[in-house]
């Protein structure tokens, strides 16, 4: 399995991350699947050396202050890592980040936040979505630090692991 795979990670503040833990933990124990980290992904699997991508966050996180992001929808699809998610509009600071640190991206940038990995059936999340849709719905979500993480869709989630973390620019 490979270990030199890392993602960046945009991760929400003390308070909001242990509240999306708990409906990480929720959803897990209802479908049987993983626990794992709530984050926002600007960048992942790619084997940029460790110690360069902990300078890109520092730099990235020098430009943009810490911010919150009001959660646009609770979406569901057939993808493992995005089987359930907070969505969120891509705003300026999330524009910025991503551009910062992913500038060759080839896909859209669909910023969100998973709350269940799994291959689930879509009938089988329908309900929960609907439920955590109208849970969540008006709530914004802060963000204030950026990560390099040993994470990637061949390492497994119980071996993730932050690696270099920087706060975003106080106001």
């Amino acid at each position: 399995m490979p270990t030199d795979v890392r993602s960046i990670w945009l991760m929400p503040k003390n308070d909001d991350e242990a509240f999306l833990s708990s409906l990480v933990r929720e959803l897990a124990g209802r479908f049987g699947t993983p626990v794992f980290t709530p984050h926002l992904t600007l960048r992942g699997d790619t084997d940029v050396p460790a110690n360069k991508l902990a300078e890109d966050i520092a730099a990235a996180a020098s430009q943009v202050p810490a911010f919150a992001e009001p959660i646009s929808a609770i979406e569901t699809t057939e993808a493992f890592f995005r089987a359930f998610y907070a969505r969120f509009a891509v705003s300026a600071p999330l524009a910025t980040l991503k551009r910062g640190l992913d500038p060759h991206a080839a896909d859209p940038f669909m910023p969100h936040v998973s709350l269940l990995y799994g291959n689930l059936e879509a009938d089988v999340k329908a309900p929960a979505a609907a439920e955590f849709g109208q849970r969540l719905a008006g709530r914004a979500i802060g963000f204030d630090r950026i990560c390099v993480v040993r994470s990637g869709q061949d390492v497994p989630i119980a071996d993730w692991s932050i690696l270099a973390t920087a706060p975003l620019k106080r106001l």
